[in-house]
């Protein structure tokens, strides 16, 4: 089983909200998942990133990749680092 760590859209039109999830790769965006470890609301001036490093980075070690816009909201909130 492939984990991903990726964004679930919530929110009403024109006003997204997203949660940072663990889910199966074969799951739809805003479908089934496994853990919720934070949350992004970009409508927020900045934009606000709530992301528990200790789960992301535990998911992380157990092999979880994150989808390319996860990875920059974790490097954000400084679960990862950045790489040069």
């Amino acid at each position: 089983m492939a984990v991903k760590i990726r964004l679930a859209r919530l929110g009403a039109k024109k006003a997204p909200f997203y949660r940072v999830v663990v889910a199966d790769s074969r799951s739809p965006r805003d479908g089934k998942f496994i853990e919720v470890i934070g949350t992004y609301n970009p409508l927020k001036d900045p934009a606000e990133i709530k992301i528990d490093n200790e789960k992301a980075q535990k998911w992380l070690k157990n092999g979880a990749t994150p989808t390319d816009t996860a990875k920059a909201l974790l490097v954000k909130s400084g679960a990862i680092e950045a790489k040069k």
